[in-house]
């Protein structure tokens, strides 16, 4: 299932799902279906994955002809963030990609070595944008902004020294996020100040449930700024996969409903180029990750 939140003109933020290329408000189908639903992403995701079948179920029961009257198309619609304001930082992991450690030791202060465990770093819930929303450039902070496609995955029950065998078993979905990065913004190994700024992780469009990524190890993912492509890669390239970084992560603290991990972004940043390239004014970025959807965003330089 792709779920999301959007609002309309006449609405706040509401959950939704798409059926037939139309946008289904999921309070009204819980109305229709005699079956109370939440009006907000993470209330569904607290209600556990087996909701998901129960709406399944409920879907394949229903006729065309109502679904009519409680949809939207995407021309009527404003698609946001699917999780607009997660109750805590997004849960980064650095240098997940073998080429990636690679161009990152030719131009960043790291060392080349593959790393044995993951690298872990946070961003806060502020970073998050949704879908044709501005990246905010202060070229008081950096004159070196970076793009980094990657998928990120969304935790769906409470884990505690999760067994790298049932770490699947914990995830709710996928979706994308842009881990936008202000590269001459690292303190002495230290990346907040880098990855932390507000509306540096577009996150969207789609939050798609587990049953509709088979492998999450096997989607291609992309990125394009200004129609030119500068990433191309496969998550079966995952130096740590998710199952990996869900028992990492797990005997580190607890893992929480709602909670996200960006997994790590593959080779071509701008900061590995030769010569580099920014982000700028102006330019447009779509990030992409097969099985979920493109998010685009435009640079907006804050003067």
């Amino acid at each position: 299932m792709k779920l999301l939140t959007y609002k309309t003109k006449h609405t706040e933020p509401r959950l939704g799902f798409l059926h037939n290329n139309r946008i289904i408000d999921m309070e009204d189908f819980g109305e229709i279906s005699n079956f109370p639903l939440p009006i907000d992403m993470l209330d569904l995701i607290d209600l556990g994955f087996e909701i998901i079948e129960e709406i399944t179920e409920m879907i394949n029961e229903t006729r065309e002809i109502d679904f009519e009257q409680i949809g939207y198309t995407f021309e009527e619609v404003e698609i946001l963030a699917p999780i607009q304001r997660p109750r805590k930082n997004i849960i980064g992991i650095g240098l997940n990609y073998t080429e990636h450690v690679a161009e990152s030791a030719r131009t960043l202060d790291t060392t080349g070595k593959l790393p044995q465990k993951p690298i872990i770093f946070s961003k806060p819930p502020t970073t998050v944008t949704g879908p044709n929303t501005n990246i905010l450039l202060n070229p008081k902070l950096t004159q070196q902004l970076d793009w980094e496609v990657e998928l990120a995955v969304v935790i769906g029950k409470h884990g505690k020294y999760v067994a790298n065998k049932e770490a699947l078993d914990y995830v709710f979905g996928y979706t994308v996020i842009n881990d936008i990065s202000a590269r001459d913004c690292r303190r002495e190994g230290q990346w907040i100040v880098s990855k932390g700024q507000d509306t540096f992780a577009p996150m969207g469009p789609y939050l798609v449930t587990k049953d509709e990524i088979p492998d999450p190890h096997n989607l291609n993912l992309s990125l394009k700024v200004n129609g030119v492509e500068k990433q191309n890669s496969n998550t079966k390239f995952l130096l740590f996969n998710i199952n990996a970084l869900i028992e990492d992560l797990s005997t580190v603290f607890t893992l929480e409903p709602g909670d996200i991990i960006a997994t790590g972004t593959p080779a071509g940043v701008g900061a590995g180029r030769n010569p580099q390239e920014w982000m700028w004014d102006g330019d447009v970025v779509e990030a992409t990750v097969e099985g979920i959807g493109t998010i685009v965003n435009t640079v907006k330089e804050i003067k």
